[in-house]
């Protein structure tokens, strides 16, 4: 009988020592879902199931992802949109999501007031390479050759509105030479071009990129970020290169839908700021060309402001029309 009584007692105290997320109605208490607007196996996609399994024994829940692609990342955006803003659906999505009502013509939902930003986890350097059939060696000397002879320049982009998109426009402004901007469906057609000599410039992801620059396919020439990458110490970046504007990283972050409680939001930042800073010392994010960013929340919703302001002015400036 003293037995049953002690084991008995045992089983109350861990019940009261169980973390709080087992409680009945603390946050959270059941599985909460991550929706990635593209297919699987990509960066953004990635990087969210290393978020998901981190996060997840930190929660005590299960954090699955979903991928939901199509319609340029809208599709899976308006799933979350749609969803009840208890903190159990959020997006994972890099720029191109608060910039999908400035680049497309139809949008079902604000991408920037319908959502609530919940952390910006990580960021990631660009590199702008060059085709080998070109004889510059540095951005310097791009511009220049660019701004004699503008017909003969080219930069492909992979996508609209994404940071590679803005970057090139910026490029080509500061540089002022009036290069022509191509848009590319993804970055793979895009580097094929640049490799063969169809397009000259291409500015996206290290990690995508890097692999081409070290084979000789094509030239690194500068880094768009305020300091250069571990992955490429030997690149230079475009401030060095005498370009102080054309500062831009790929970033990465979790949104959820509009009207999130105060405190869900919090536990959330808090959350996936913790494990950012775990996936870092374990080096995990290394492969991905990633830092990671841990920040408030209300920093968060500055940073998408200014992103925003900035981005659409450069798309604006450029001429461009929603397609």
């Amino acid at each position: 009988m003293l037995h049953r009584l002690v084991a008995a007692a045992s089983m109350a105290v861990a019940l009261c020592a169980a973390p709080a997320v087992a409680q009945q109605g603390a946050f959270p208490d059941k599985t909460i879902r991550v929706i990635v607007p593209f297919a699987a196996g990509g960066g953004v996609d990635v990087m969210a199931r290393l978020f998901a399994e981190k996060v997840a024994p930190i929660l005590g829940v299960p954090v699955i992802v979903e991928n939901r692609a199509g319609a340029s990342g809208t599709v899976g955006g308006q799933a979350v949109y749609q969803s009840a803003p208890d903190g159990y659906t959020l997006l994972f999505v890099p720029l191109t999501h608060v910039m999908a009502n400035i680049v497309l013509k139809t949008v079902p939902y604000n991408s920037v007031d319908d959502f609530t930003p919940v952390a910006r986890v990580g960021e990631s350097s660009m590199l702008v390479v060059q085709s080998t059939k070109m004889a510059p060696k540095t951005l310097a000397e791009v511009a220049v050759a660019a701004r004699e002879r503008p017909a003969d320049w080219t930069i492909a982009t992979s996508g609209l509105g994404s940071a590679g998109h803005v970057a090139s426009i910026e490029l080509s402004n500061v540089s002022k030479s009036n290069m022509t901007i191509t848009p590319y469906r993804g970055t793979a057609p895009a580097l094929t071009d640049v490799m063969g000599g169809h397009v000259q410039l291409l500015i996206d992801s290290i990690v995508t990129l890097l692999p081409a620059a070290r084979d000789g396919k094509v030239r690194a020439l500068a880094i768009t970020a305020s300091k250069r990458s571990a992955l490429a110490p030997e690149v230079p970046t475009a401030v060095e290169s005498g370009m102080p504007t054309l500062t831009f990283t790929s970033w990465f972050g979790f949104f959820g839908p509009k009207n999130m409680p105060k405190e869900v939001v919090a536990k959330l930042n808090a959350t996936f700021n913790e494990a950012g800073r775990k996936l870092a010392e374990e080096k995990r994010l290394d492969p991905l060309g990633a830092e990671p960013v841990a920040e408030t929340p209300e920093d968060f919703v500055r940073f998408v402001r200014v992103q925003v302001e900035r981005n659409t002015k450069l798309l604006q400036s450029a001429g461009f029309k929603p397609e």
